[in-house]
């Protein structure tokens, strides 16, 4: 993980277990009294049942509990999650609609779109970074590798004849195989869905040779044979995962490429509000069972500030913008 990278992790996490008390202490960030006072809109910009939607519903019933409203989860799934990240965008700024932005949506799709709907720095204001998520490589069991290198031989054999599902054109998934393909010199064919589920299904049933997505979806096939995990995608070796190598690990260094989740409302959304759920979320982050949940679906916590979150997706931005430029890819 670059040092910078490590830096902002190390720091927002350190953020995260003071929050509660900043927030309430700090006469100019005073939490929102009476807000709200009905149900609250949590956008979710991929279909029901994948890793974001699953963050997004944990989360939403801690706030459910603590805002004394209802969080209503809402999928609103397309264009790799450029669909629902713009109904956000251009919603009302009166704190009643958030999104579940992620990696694919605020620091993808603005390089990856010649014409991206909205602007992730301009439309939206950042409220918290919830964590970062494990990827992993895997391949159907048909595909006769055990490890990168083999993957990369046997891809190298059989050049446009494998397929690489994704999430969605856009989307994470997406462009760390691109990435992955740019590094290695391959040639593979990409197979863009509507989200995990329908990605995961066509793996494990063989229409696709390989795919990177996050633990959620695709441990549960691997503990059971139907796929093998060949690395994962961060710096180091996954707690959640620690037996699987990095891809940097196994001849491609250098690689990483890390999923993220992180809450975000329209631009313009009054600074009491923001602070308010900012709160909120860090003291849902804080509770052991959502810790327990989170991490078993592969997440590393970290709920850091408003302020540090935006300096995150700049930086995410950035990198992500060059692997679109050097792979190639582009969505119309």
């Amino acid at each position: 993980m670059p040092r910078s990278t490590r830096r902002f992790l190390a720091a927002a996490l350190g953020l995260s277990l003071a929050c509660g008390a900043a927030v309430a202490q700090s006469p100019a960030s005073a939490p929102a009294t009476d807000w709200p006072t009905r149900p609250v809109r949590l956008v979710v910009p991929f279909p029901p049942g994948g890793s974001t939607d699953v963050v997004a519903r944990l989360i939403g019933e801690k706030l459910t509990q603590s805002l004394g409203q209802p969080v209503v989860v809402d999928n609103r799934a397309g264009a790799g999650g450029t669909t629902g990240s713009d109904l956000v965008a251009k919603a009302a700024p009166d704190g009643y609609t958030f999104l579940m932005g992620t990696s694919s949506t605020h620091a993808i799709a603005p390089s990856l779109y010649a014409k991206p709907p909205y602007d992730p720095s301009r439309d939206f204001t950042p409220v918290t970074l919830l964590g970062t998520a494990t990827i992993l490589m895997v391949v159907h069991p048909s595909v006769p590798a055990k490890n990168v290198t083999e993957f990369v031989a046997h891809a190298k054999s059989k050049p446009g004849e494998l397929m690489f599902g994704s999430t969605g054109n856009g989307s994470v998934s997406h462009l760390t195989a691109e990435y992955f393909k740019s590094l290695a010199g391959l040639n593979l064919q990409h197979v863009p869905y509507k989200g995990d589920s329908p990605m995961t299904l066509d793996l494990v049933a063989g229409r696709v040779h390989v795919a990177f997505g996050t633990a959620v979806a695709f441990l549960p096939h691997v503990r059971s044979g139907k796929l093998n995990a060949l690395a994962v995608t961060d710096a180091k070796p996954s707690p959640v995962a620690p037996q699987v190598p990095t891809v940097a690990a196994s001849g491609l260094p250098g690689f990483e490429a890390l999923q993220w989740f992180g809450l975000l409302a329209p631009a313009s959304t009054p600074p009491a509000v923001v602070n308010r759920m900012h709160a909120e979320v860090a003291k849902a982050l804080q509770t052991p069972e959502v810790q327990e949940k989170l991490q078993g679906l592969g997440m590393q916590i970290v709920g850091g500030d408003p302020a540090s979150f935006a300096g995150f997706m700049r930086a995410e931005s950035a990198k992500w913008g060059k692997i679109v430029r050097d792979s190639g890819a582009k969505v119309d």
